[in-house]
């Protein structure tokens, strides 16, 4: 589904400023894995999601997405295939239109070439949208008139999560999605995305900074550092492993321990 072939990525190159983050990276998922990453401030973990959403072009390498290669084409034409959740319930959405203007829009975009980004949307789709809606268990169902920017943190990025699914993407990229929420709606919008990545059959990739999440979420683990991803695990060795066994083996592939307080005080956290 996804291959990544040694891509690479520099910013600011022969400045002061210059910055390496992605090191001759590569990786493949298959059809509906589902792969959580773990790293560092500075690992490359929002940087390779960038490079696939395509938000800038790498230096090397290419990209190909279910066969198709990816490597330069445009940011607008991999949404419609790629869906997007990022730590900030406020991204994703437009404050100003109504829950129900956001996900036409959503569901156009995500149609392609079935229908322009202008058509109008059917009392089909409609139900539909109140349909998706009534999933979230948030009664956002009956607010369809309503402007997104009234809705809580926590309704929002699970309106955000249902505009990147609303037509099945082949790839969805969440960025730490939950970290901003509190600890009640964040275990509300993981069930919601587990169910919603199982029962869909979608391929995902998402940054956690919880460790025990890492293990226990999806069927592979990768973590990063430098730019590349220093640990890959999954099948039977991720299932016998722990946190300790986790950051032990990036310890030994990375060259040094994990650093981030964040992600280590995430080991006494419950998923």
């Amino acid at each position: 589904m996804l291959k990544i072939s040694h891509i690479s990525k520099t910013f600011n190159p022969g400045t002061v400023n210059e910055r390496k983050a992605l090191s001759d990276l590569s990786l493949e998922l298959a059809d509906g894995d589902f792969a959580t990453i773990v790293g560092s401030n500075g690992a490359g973990k929002s940087t390779l999601f960038n490079a696939i959403a395509g938000t800038f072009y790498t230096d090397d390498g290419f990209i190909e997405l279910d066969g198709r290669d990816i490597t330069f084409e445009k940011e607008h034409v991999r949404s419609r295939y790629i869906g997007r959740l990022f730590q900030d319930p406020l991204m994703g959405t437009a404050p100003n239109m109504t829950i129900g203007e956001n996900l036409s829009v959503a569901y156009l975009r995500a149609s392609g070439g079935r229908k322009g980004i202008f058509s109008r949307i059917s009392k089909k789709e409609k139900e539909l949208f109140r349909k998706q809606l009534e999933m979230l268990n948030m009664g956002l169902e009956e607010r369809m008139s309503s402007p997104v920017g009234l809705l809580s943190g926590g309704q929002r990025q699970a309106l955000t999560l249902l505009m990147a699914t609303i037509v099945t993407p082949k790839l969805l990229l969440l960025d730490e999605h939950t970290a901003a929420l509190d600890p009640a709606t964040a275990s509300k919008v993981l069930e919601l995305t587990k169910k919603i990545v199982r029962e869909r059959h979608i391929t995902c990739l998402m940054v956690t900074h919880n460790m025990k999440q890492a293990l226990e979420l999806g069927d592979r683990t990768l973590m990063m550092a430098d730019g590349r991803i220093v640990l890959d695990v999954n099948g039977e060795e991720r299932s016998h492993m722990k946190v300790e066994d986790l950051l032990q083996q990036f310890a030994q592939n990375a060259g040094k321990s994990l650093d981030n307080d964040r992600i280590l005080l995430s080991t006494e956290e419950n998923v």
